[in-house]
Formats: structure tokens, C-alpha cells, sequence
């Protein structure tokens, strides 16, 4: 049997949880140097996940179970528990939740690029309850008069490019115009909204489906007298992410994107130190976080993975 082979039934056992030794097969092989292994980390992670949901609808329900009810023993929970594991499992290893996905994507900046909104501008992985999280909130302006009609109440995410090639040909002629302003390299401005929207597969949309077109993930705050989307947005504190809603701007077009964010780095007296910085894409990136521009951490690490990455590099001669 092959290497390759090995490693693959490796990965399989795995996958099932009464194999108590998986922990210890998925170590062995991820040393083997197959990139399956980290598929699989991730495959691991979601169906820890997906059992932890399962175990708190379980508590709900036995809460108001009958205790004289031969389904309510320990030895039936003890099966059941099992069985839940079993199905976590199963459903991270067909995708059907897609958190493994994310992970994935999130770990190989080298295949992509995640959308810092999974960290910084969206990340909500209650997506399947977004609608509901609108109407809520709709309904309660209504009530408390609340309603600003600039502001798009239950907005989302959706794409707007297929590919990063149609990405950037759309947005790449517009980016060079743009970028004299601030002195920087185009490319530079392609990478940072690569990152911000995933190369355009997660941008924020109004709740009647009109494109917001923000492109570098700026806030509506009090500066901003034009339309909003508010979506739910991940934040980091104190270097831990933290759910929060918030308003980001809506333009018209993406070229008005790309004027209002050279207009608002230059505006903005806390990126003084970055506009002196443009010419080096790193040091301008790393300026800019500095300055508080995102709340990620390795915000610009992942820009400058994207500038430096083989995929702008192709599309970009």
C-alpha cells in the first residue's frame, strides 16, 4: 500500500468517533505532509461544533421530558449522546453545514482569500436565522419609531463577482485612478478589497438586494450622511472576536467606493502615519492597522498574502 493510501485510511478512521485513537491518527497524518489532514483538523472542529448544538437542544428537550418516561434512563441518554457524536461527525464530513469550509479557507490563505468579514464584518454563523434576526429588528423600529430611512435594516451578504478574475477586470481599471490619490499601488487597493469581500463573494446588500459596492468594509458613523446596511458584524476585543451589529456606508457605484475610501484614509487624521507610507504596501498595510482600521490582528498580514499571492500575480502583470 502507498503512502498516499495510508494516509487516507488514516483519515478515514478518523472520522468515526467510537475509534478513540483518532486524535492521535489525524497527528500522524498531518506529519505525513498531506494537506488532507488539515481538511480533515477542520472536518473536526465543525462536528465539535455541530455537537454542541445537538447537546443544547437535547438539554432544552429534557427539560420537559416526562422522568418516568422509559426514553428518560441514563442508559438511553448515554446511547443517545453517542449517536449524536456519530451524527456530528457524519454531517461535517458531507459539508452540510459548511463551517469546515470556512476554516479551510481561513487556514490557507494561499488557495483564496477569506473575506475579513468572517472576522471583522460579518462572521455570522447564524446565518440560517438572519431573516428572522431582521423582521425582529424591523418590527421593533416600527414600534419605537426608530426608522431612518437611510438605513437598510436586515441587510446581507451576497456575491457580485463569480471569479477573482472577473473581480479584478471589473474593479482594476477604477482601482488605478483611485490609488493616485493616495500615492499607492493599485494592486494594493485590489488586495485590501480581496480581503474585505472575498474577492467579491461576500458583499454587503441592501434588504431590497441593491449592492451597497463597499469595498474596504467603512462604517457609517456620524461623518456619514449617505444610505447605510446594517449587518451583523465580528469584532475583535481584546483580541477575541465578539458579535456585534453595526452600519457600514452604501455608494452607488464602486468607483464612488474607491473615492470615498481614499477621501476617508486622507481625512482622517489617525491615518497621517500610513499616508506617508504608501509607497511600501507593507509598511502602509501595517500602519493602518496600527491605527485601528481593523480589529484583526493579522489584518495586514492577510492583505499583503493576497498582494504577494499567485492569484493577483496572474491577473495582474
Amino acid at each position: 500500500m502507498d503512502l498516499s493510501s495510508i494516509t487516507k485510511t488514516k483519515l478515514e478512521m478518523s472520522r468515526n468517533y467510537h475509534d478513540m485513537g483518532s486524535v492521535n491518527k489525524l497527528r500522524e497524518a498531518a506529519q505525513s505532509g498531506d494537506k488532507g489532514a488539515l481538511e480533515e483538523a477542520a472536518k473536526q472542529f465543525e462536528a465539535i461544533f455541530v455537537q454542541m448544538m445537538l447537546k443544547s437542544m437535547r438539554k432544552a428537550q429534557d427539560a420537559l421530558a416526562d422522568k418516568d418516561s422509559p426514553f428518560s434512563t441514563e442508559q438511553v441518554k448515554f446511547y443517545r449522546e453517542m449517536h449524536d457524536k456519530q451524527i456530528a461527525t457524519d454531517l461535517s464530513a458531507n459539508g452540510s453545514i459548511g463551517l469546515a469550509e470556512v476554516i479551510m479557507q481561513q487556514m490557507n490563505p494561499g488557495n483564496g482569500v477569506m473575506p475579513a468579514g468572517v472576522v471583522r464584518a460579518d462572521g455570522d454563523l447564524s446565518v440560517l436565522n438572519r431573516h428572522n434576526v431582521a423582521a425582529i429588528q424591523n418590527a421593533q423600529n416600527r414600534v419605537m419609531g426608530n426608522n431612518n430611512d437611510n438605513v437598510s435594516q436586515g441587510a446581507f451578504k451576497s456575491a457580485a463577482f463569480a471569479s477573482p478574475k472577473e473581480f479584478v477586470d471589473a474593479l482594476y481599471p477604477h482601482a488605478i485612478e483611485a490609488a493616485k490619490a493616495l500615492n499607492l499601488d493599485p494592486k494594493a487597493m485590489i488586495a485590501q478589497a480581496a480581503v474585505e469581500t472575498g474577492w467579491g463573494k461576500s458583499l454587503i446588500h441592501k434588504n431590497d438586494g441593491e449592492n451597497s459596492h463597499n469595498l474596504f468594509g467603512i462604517k457609517a458613523d456620524k461623518r456619514w450622511d449617505g444610505e447605510k446596511a446594517t449587518v451583523d458584524t465580528l469584532e475583535f476585543v481584546n483580541n477575541v472576536p465578539e458579535k456585534q451589529q453595526a452600519s457600514f456606508r452604501s455608494y452607488g457605484s464602486f468607483t464612488h467606493s474607491m473615492e470615498d475610501y481614499v477621501d476617508f484614509i486622507k481625512s482622517n487624521p489617525r491615518y497621517e502615519q500610513a499616508i506617508q507610507k504608501t509607497e511600501t504596501p507593507k509598511d502602509y498595510f501595517n500602519a493602518l492597522q496600527d491605527a485601528g482600521y481593523a480589529t484583526d490582528p493579522h489584518y495586514a498580514e492577510k492583505v499583503m498574502s493576497v498582494f504577494n499571492g499567485n492569484v493577483l500575480d496572474e491577473l495582474i502583470p
